[in-house]
């Protein structure tokens, strides 16, 4: 893969990237919520590092991945590929044994070509266990054959990972924190009350650290 430099200390523990963050983030009922705003410059913070990766395309997983993915084109221009994986069910609220597939791309054909010998990077919204990421980069890696693959999420939880990542997958995090539900604006009934939520966390109101500056995490393939 293409060395990057990680912007901060940062160990690898169990193929978990662990950042070391000053304290705790703010959160509400135990809840973090994030707005379009953070989001945005949590993308932004990332950008020089993935075009230094130079992918060819980007995988997005739906839904978390989509939107991410949008504003990380403004910065890299490269074509958007969408795979929808679901590992909750939405009905029962429970957590399925591995992701389904909901959505996919051809083997070879179509858009599939776009990443058969290509530099792929995979977008999703939180590595939570790494069940899903770890599901996304399997099936590309043995039905698609890219050059190369690289994951970005916009946010990490420190925790421990049921997912493993290959050790020639290069990752990339806009922020790593402790184990907090995170709330994001796009699964908000109510935005203005969201967004509102969002600014307390922010500035802090509701304990935990303030203000919002990502610390981007590389942890680039040998």
């Amino acid at each position: 893969g293409t060395p990057a430099l990680a912007s901060f200390e940062m160990v690898i523990e169990g193929n978990s990237p662990i950042g070391k963050t000053p304290s705790s983030p703010s959160t509400h009922e135990g809840k973090r919520y994030l707005s379009y705003n953070q989001i945005h410059k949590t993308v932004a913070s990332l950008a020089d590092a993935i075009r230094d990766y130079k992918p060819d395309c980007m995988v997005a997983i739906g839904g978390g991945g989509f939107i991410p993915a949008r504003m990380l084109r403004t910065f890299v221009k490269v074509p958007i590929l969408t795979v929808s994986l679901e590992l909750y069910d939405d009905a029962t609220n429970t957590r399925k044994e591995k992701p389904v597939k909901l959505q996919w791309f051809d083997s070879v054909s179509g858009v599939g070509e776009r990443v058969q010998g290509k530099r792929v990077l995979v977008v999703d919204e939180v590595d939570d266990s790494r069940t899903t990421l770890q599901f996304c980069v399997e099936e590309i890696l043995r039905d698609h054959t890219p050059s190369d693959i690289a994951c970005m999420v916009l946010h990490n939880k420190e925790k421990t990972k049921n997912g493993v990542l290959p050790p020639s997958v290069s990752y990339f995090a806009g922020e790593s924190f402790p184990d907090v539900w995170c709330v994001y604006p796009w699964d908000a009934t109510d935005i203005d009350e969201h967004e509102r939520k969002a600014k307390l966390c922010q500035d802090g109101e509701f304990g935990g650290a303030s203000g919002y500056n990502p610390s981007p995490q590389i942890i680039a393939s040998p």
